[in-house]
């Protein structure tokens, strides 16, 4: 049974920093492309950031030099790093894992709000 759960959401002033996981079970993680995906009120969901097996790295051009997605193949868990957050940033945060089959955890509230 292949689980993802999001952790690390919260409220946080404009300007400030978050950090999300995702810890992975059930799937052979280092062979998997993982994930961020958002979906803000009334909108669809979009790809945030995305890293494969071999740490190649892509961004949404919205927030790229702002976040920083990451991968621990040791703890299966991927990291979002999120610098300099604006209210247009808030959204449940959705993790992906990615090859044959997709999967997604249940998504972190993220909300960026004086």
């Amino acid at each position: 049974q292949v689980q993802l759960v999001e952790s690390g959401g919260g409220l946080v002033q404009p300007g400030g920093s978050l950090r999300l996981s995702c810890a992975a079970s059930g799937i052979i993680f280092n062979t998997y492309v993982m994930g961020w995906y958002r979906q803000a009120p009334g909108k669809q969901r979009e790809v945030v950031a995305r890293i494969g097996s071999g740490g190649i790295t892509n961004y949404a051009d919205s927030i790229k030099g702002r976040f920083t997605i990451s991968r621990d193949n040791a703890k299966n868990t991927i990291y979002l790093q999120m610098n300099s957050l604006k209210p247009e940033d808030t959204a449940v945060y959705f993790c992906n894992a990615a090859k044959i089959l997709e999967y997604w955890g249940q998504g972190t509230q993220v909300t960026v709000s004086s």
